[in-house]
């Protein structure tokens, strides 16, 4: 039994089984449009699409007649499989394709017997079920760089924006000398472009022709293989390989550990903006929505819940990359146990990807930042986190040792005082007689120790630039 949601719109929102997974948390994890590029229906269509694709590669090159190309259309061959059916006898068969080419091969022979002798003619289960992987996965990483392309966008933004102005540095959950919001943002920026890059060439590596028949040699097909291959490429628009690729697994692997890399910085993202909207911080916030970041008991809270949703896809990534990694050692020209653990864990690599990344574009692109607080909490430390600032002021003049050590000594007796640094050095005769009036006012001005933040901000921003172009 089924129950279907539906939104005020009236628009399908999810199904619910009452025998299954449940799908309850799905809108939470994952996005509609990667759950529907790795659901059941369409990996039969990229299945279909192989079949179909290679019934007509087989014609064009001569090994089979023209009249042995399928006159069905892919929807017509969907409604009349059963994936019930298909599911019971994958179990028995150990996988689906075995039934579905049988399926297939009958419904096509129920309309044209001479087209269904040459149902998957060359091939092997493998080959049909690699191909609609790829298939998915041409479409899943378009989906992501779309999305990637957008949350650059609004990183570049938001960069732009905030390239001066100024918070505490943080080490060690620490504060130190201050930097720029814009050279923390553009930290996130940088390693996003360069995921955008990762992600295109992933792609183009994963885009890959499986056509290798039972151990990888084409032999079903004589001499005719490489000619079949050649059109079957063409016809699904992928890259032919120099051979086929059955147990040597890097380019699925490479697919994994990418998104894995991906969700890691996402979830860096997430971690310091949730860190930032902690009650004690209060300098950025995640956009507000009606329904979005309550409290079942709290009325006053307001949750960083697109940071918790990217957060866990990062606490889940590493564990299913792990196993992507592990099942690349494959056995022989066909693998054992490796491969079929590949089949429910990349696209679940790609669906809690793809979900992180929707998360933290609405968080990006909504974010709410608090100049103010930013200006408040560095004056927390009264003083402090100018130490570094006046320890190499006095360097020149006590040396690199000297001047560290008096430092440190001024900043214990300012937290034991509970005085401001500055207090403390101008107590100390022997310190605030190496600091003229100018330098003593200089030192404790935020702008005054950015270093290269805000160059370093412009850097990325124009490096950005110089590729878009």
């Amino acid at each position: 039994m089924t129950i279907v949601v539906w939104s005020s719109e009236g628009q399908e929102v999810t199904t619910l089984s009452t025998g299954g997974a449940s799908k309850l948390l799905d809108p939470l994890f994952r996005t509609q449009e990667m759950c529907a590029i790795f659901s059941d229906a369409h990996f039969l269509e990229c299945m279909i699409a192989f079949e179909l694709a290679l019934s007509r590669a087989l014609a064009k090159t001569g090994v089979a007649p023209a009249e042995a190309i399928p006159v069905v259309e892919a929807k017509e061959v969907m409604a009349a499989l059963e994936p019930g059916k298909l599911a019971a006898q994958a179990a028995q068969a150990g996988n689906v394709a075995i039934p579905f080419v049988n399926e297939l091969r009958a419904f096509i022979a129920r309309s044209n017997p001479t087209a269904a002798k040459f149902v998957h003619m060359g091939a092997t289960s493998q080959d049909v079920l690699d191909t609609a992987l790829v298939l998915q996965l041409r479409e899943a990483l378009e989906l992501l760089d779309k999305d990637l392309a957008e949350l650059a966008d609004s990183l570049a933004s938001l960069t732009e924006r905030h390239k001066s102005t100024i918070l505490a540095g943080r080490t060690w959950l620490q504060q130190g000398p201050p930097i720029t919001f814009g050279l923390k943002t553009a930290g996130w920026l940088s390693a996003i472009e360069r995921h955008r890059a990762r992600c295109k060439s992933v792609a183009g590596q994963a885009r890959c022709l499986q056509f290798g028949g039972a151990v990888g040699t084409l032999a079903a097909l004589q001499e005719r293989g490489l000619d079949v291959a050649e059109a079957l490429a063409a016809e699904l628009k992928l890259e032919l390989p120099d051979l086929p690729w059955h147990a040597h697994r890097e380019r699925i692997a490479e697919v994994a550990t990418s998104l894995g890399l991906l969700t890691a910085t996402l979830g860096k993202i997430a971690r310091d903006i949730s860190l930032l909207m902690q009650t004690e911080f209060g300098e950025a916030a995640e956009p507000a929505a009606a329904g979005r970041g309550g409290s079942s008991t709290m009325p006053h809270k307001r949750n960083p819940v697109g940071c918790a949703a990217v957060l866990a896809a990062a606490v889940r990534v590493p564990g299913l990359v792990a196993t992507m990694l592990s099942a690349a050692v494959q056995e022989h020209e066909r693998g054992l146990g490796g491969w079929q653990a590949e089949w429910e864990v990349l696209p679940e690599i790609c669906k809690l990807a793809a979900g992180a990344l929707s998360h933290t574009l609405f968080v990006v692109k909504g974010l709410i930042v608090d100049e103010q607080r930013m200006q408040e909490n560095l004056g927390i430390t009264h003083g402090l986190i100018f130490a570094e600032g006046v320890a190499m002021a006095l360097t020149g003049k006590l040396g690199r040792s000297e001047a560290h050590t008096r430092v440190e000594e001024l900043c214990r007796r300012a937290i034991r005082n509970g005085r401001h640094l500055r207090e403390e050095i101008v107590k100390d005769e022997e310190v605030r007689s190496q600091l003229s009036d100018a330098e003593m006012e200089r030192l404790f001005q935020p702008q005054n120790y950015l270093g290269c933040a805000e160059a370093f901000a412009e850097r990325v921003l124009a490096r950005r630039k110089k590729n878009r172009q």
